[in-house]
């Protein structure tokens, strides 16, 4: 118990903030309280606001809204050119067009924001995450014009937004910090003198960072320069600041944060803690509350240090503590304070039956908390997984695309699905990929889980890349299922989450082979009849051939496969599956599909349909999908999902092949540094591009040493997905 005396010893010997420090001196302290009942106080209670702005886009944005609505509360909405037709803005009551697509001519527009505060006669800004909502110079403005921000005070948000003067003020309020350089000398030879003080690796991140953006490992020392080049350049873009500190990087480590909230009448508490540590790319993917496997003494001193953070700069509304854990241990140590509402908040609304929304609108309207802490209640167990575009297979590195199909678990009590986009929406460059928050409750984690698999199993996105797969088998891992977290179990666990290709059940070849035979017919159809024919037409005017057949040729990564479909008579069909040699794998008799097309088509055909078929004694129903961007197949069979293409003509595919020895754009990016030129000698692994999606940065690196012959693109281009960005000369 050496870590929970080192923490007693910390509260019992804290002293107190010196009154000196700059970013505080705007502060003015006062009592708190997390004990008193709040509706014991008669102080009346203000009105809330009757209209207010969201200064965000995507599923933050309506998730506000339809709280916001719930509560008779009106809402605006602002949108970028290529947000137009978005959810948020068909949701809102008013909408106002701020700016061009990139978020820095939009949604960090704040004085254009302002202005359309004024013009809507809207009270409050609500700013979501990311953007302004860590803004303090915009909170502070806003404060001055009388329009109030739904989120903590300027003064608060400056001291918590510098992750070294947050450290500061973290460790006079006893709360332990992570070793590291934390300083102004912003030098770089200064710096990577620090880093070999505190001991490789270490992590560089941005001082005014967050959501993983500016944040390197660095391994050895001649890392560090590129690193710090590379965290400065991604904190400028996200943040406008490339102050960066340096922290010693623990091995093992979980991350644990705690939600607190507090409000203009000296109450503040925290509503228990949540677990982030399965990460890629230091962002999170998947979170869960309450944290699991927390010696009791531990999640107490967990709750008590956040709401001394809250305490220590007079904090109002929601904040997130964050911790890093040694998962050894348990001994914590002080990451940074999130001042605003996290990603993952839904899991704490979900163990304590709260909407934390509902509570933002209230502590900034004036209002004291709706509960304090004797009267908040953890019960049961919740998981968030984030569905983003991007293909784990490929580094995580998102996608771009037209969400060609999307279906979702059908909600209830115990799942819900927070997105802002629908089928047929695109998912741009310009900013984060994520689609939407899958987030479930049990009773218990293992009844989380079994509902966090069922949901995954029934989402289904077709048109892009997305990590769902990558999400079940992890929510299958025995580790993960065992609590067995921390901040490497991807890399640990590479072999079980990224398993070779299996190959493709017969069942989905055929159930393939059959809506390809289906959708053809109904197109030839639609030829004959002038687009009149019925969604049955397919079938039957592929029966009136007693005597026909028709072969389709499925491809399944490298492995190609052939399903013959033969007309028997009386609406049964007999399907042949053989593999590219000519090897018999399967043959079904007496086949009678039942094809529904899927919604959102032209005319009678669609993106896919509901297929029905009894294939052998095995009754299927899925739904197969039709990609005509890369030509394939999907088919989601009862949780089962299979992806096939349609062989293209070669004289099409080779319009689309790199040339030789040339390196390609892994997806729609934008070019931030060329590294290299015609005629430059390099190494395998040199920098070559760096390229930046989605506000993040990615380093493409030579495939082999060579000499340049050709660069295609320069700084400020826009690269689409598979062009050629460097060539190398012939061998």
């Amino acid at each position: 118990m050496t870590l929970l005396r080192a923490h007693l010893r910390l509260s019992a010997g804290r002293k107190a903030l010196p009154r000196t420090s700059a970013s505080l001196a705007s502060l003015s302290f006062r009592h708190y309280s997390s004990a008193a009942p709040a509706m014991s106080d008669t102080t009346e209670r203000k009105p809330l606001f009757d209209k207010i702005l969201i200064a965000n886009r995507g599923e933050i944005a309506c998730r506000v809204m339809h709280t916001a609505k719930r509560m008779g509360i009106k809402t605006v909405a602002v949108y970028s050119e290529a947000d137009a037709d978005s959810m948020h803005v068909k949701l809102a009551d008013e909408a106002y067009l701020i700016g061009t697509a990139p978020a820095a001519e939009s949604y960090l527009r704040a004085d254009t924001i302002i202005d359309v505060v004024r013009r809507s006669g809207a009270q409050a800004i609500h700013p979501g995450y990311g953007f302004l909502s860590e803004n303090a110079k915009f909170a502070e403005t806003l404060a001055s014009q009388g329009i109030a921000f739904i989120g903590p005070p300027g003064a608060a948000m400056r001291a918590m937004g510098s992750k070294s003067e947050s450290k500061r003020i973290m460790q006079n309020a006893g709360v332990p910090v992570v070793p590291g350089y934390h300083g102004e000398n912003q030098d770089a030879e200064f710096l990577k003198q620090q880093a070999e003080q505190i001991g490789y690796p270490v992590l560089i991140k941005a001082v005014l960072g967050g959501g993983g953006k500016g944040m390197r490992i660095v391994e050895k020392p001649a890392d560090f320069e590129m690193m710090l080049d590379s965290s400065r350049r991604e904190a400028l873009k996200s943040f406008g600041d490339d102050n960066v500190l340096v922290e010693k990087y623990l091995t093992k480590p979980r991350h644990v944060e705690v939600q607190v909230f507090a409000d203009k009448h000296g109450n503040a508490v925290h509503l228990f803690e949540r677990d982030c540590s399965v990460q890629r790319r230091h962002q999170k993917i998947i979170e869960e509350a309450p944290a699991p496997d927390l010696l009791p003494e531990v999640r107490r001193l967990l709750g008590e240090k956040a709401v001394a953070a809250a305490k220590a700069v007079n904090y109002e509304g929601a904040g997130t503590v964050e911790f890093i854990m040694d998962d050894e241990t348990q001994q914590f140590y002080f990451m940074e304070m999130n001042t605003r509402l996290q990603v993952e908040h839904p899991v704490t609304e979900m163990i304590t039956n709260t909407d934390l929304v509902q509570w933002q609108l209230e502590v900034a309207a004036g209002n004291r908390l709706p509960k304090l802490q004797n009267e908040i209640v953890c019960t049961g167990h919740a998981f968030e997984a984030r569905i983003y575009a991007e293909n784990p297979e490929n580094g995580f590195l998102p996608d771009t695309g037209r969400l060609v199909h999307l279906a979702t678990p059908q909600p209830s009590s115990d799942v819900r699905v927070e997105t802002g986009v629908q089928a047929g929406d695109v998912i741009s460059v310009y900013y984060d990929p994520m689609i939407a928050k899958l987030v479930v409750r049990g009773k218990d984690r293992q009844a989380a889980l079994r509902v966090l698999r069922k949901a995954l199993a029934e989402y289904e996105i077709v048109g892009l890349h997305t990590n769902i797969g990558f999400l079940r088998r992890l929510a299958e891992s025995p580790d993960f299922v065992a609590a067995k977290v921390e901040t490497g179990f991807i890399n640990k666990h590479l072999d079980e989450l990224f398993p070779l290709v299996a190959q493709p059940s017969a069942e989905s070849i055929v159930q393939a082979a059959l809506a390809h035979v289906i959708d053809s017919s109904t197109k030839a159809a639609l030829s004959t009849h002038g687009g009149l024919a019925s969604p049955w037409a397919a079938i039957d005017s592929f029966r009136l051939n007693a005597f026909g057949s028709q072969t389709t040729t499925l491809a399944y990564g490298d492995h190609q496969y052939t399903a013959k479909v033969h007309v028997v008579g009386n609406g049964m069909y007999s399907v042949c599956v053989t593999s590219a040699s000519g090897d018999k794998i399967a043959e079904f008799h007496n086949v009678q599909p039942l094809w529904e097309p899927l919604p959102g088509g032209v005319g009678s055909t669609s993106a896919g349909g509901h297929l029905r078929a009894l294939l052998n004694d095995r009754l299927c129903a899925s739904n197969v999908v039709f990609n005509d961007k890369d030509s394939s197949i999907t088919v989601f069979d009862q949780g089962r999902v299979a992806v096939f293409k349609v062989p293209v003509p070669q004289y099409f595919d080779d319009a689309g092949t790199a040339s030789p020895g040339s390196v390609t754009a892994p997806m729609s990016c934008k070019i931030v540094q060329v590294m290299v030129e015609p005629g430059a000698e390099v190494e395998q692994n040199a920098p070559l591009v760096v390229l930046e999606a989605m506000k993040m940065e990615h380093v493409i690196k030579a495939p082999k040493a060579g000499k340049i012959a050709s660069v295609y693109y320069k700084v400020g281009d826009l690269v689409e997905e598979g062009k050629n960005l460097v060539a190398f000369e012939n061998e």
